[in-house]
């Protein structure tokens, strides 16, 4: 499995984040948001995470403009965290790019990417 981490901050942070919570269970890689939204596109990545001040705004604006509505998904905003319940069934729907506030990144991360695995069967 592949991931990559856009978005407009912290993603360094983000992907040692990813990678620890993987634990070798996929490659990680950080990119900026128009070539991690094109290599979702383009299948080179199974997965996009990405944040911002706002959860949708930086994190997803190119992965909503080149894959739609239909692959993307907001699980955190400013004063709210999406429940684990939502989060799964955004994966379960094949949502493809995630989009969190920066200061959730440790909430919304590992439910996140146990769904994916429980999803993938990793």
């Amino acid at each position: 499995m592949k991931i990559v981490v856009g978005g407009q901050i912290d993603k360094e942070e983000i992907a040692k984040i990813v990678s620890q919570l993987m634990n070798g269970k996929a490659e990680i890689e950080i990119k900026g948001d128009l070539d991690g939204a094109m290599g979702i596109r383009e299948g080179k990545y199974d997965y996009y995470v990405g944040a911002c001040n706002t959860g949708g705004g930086g994190a997803l604006a190119m992965a909503l403009a080149l894959l739609g509505s239909k692959s993307c998904s907001t699980i955190s905003m400013p004063g709210q965290i999406k429940s684990e319940a939502f989060i799964r069934e955004e994966v379960d729907k094949g949502k493809k790019a995630f989009g969190f506030t920066a200061q959730h990144k440790d909430e919304v991360l590992p439910v996140l990417l146990k769904a994916i695995c429980e999803k993938e069967g990793v």
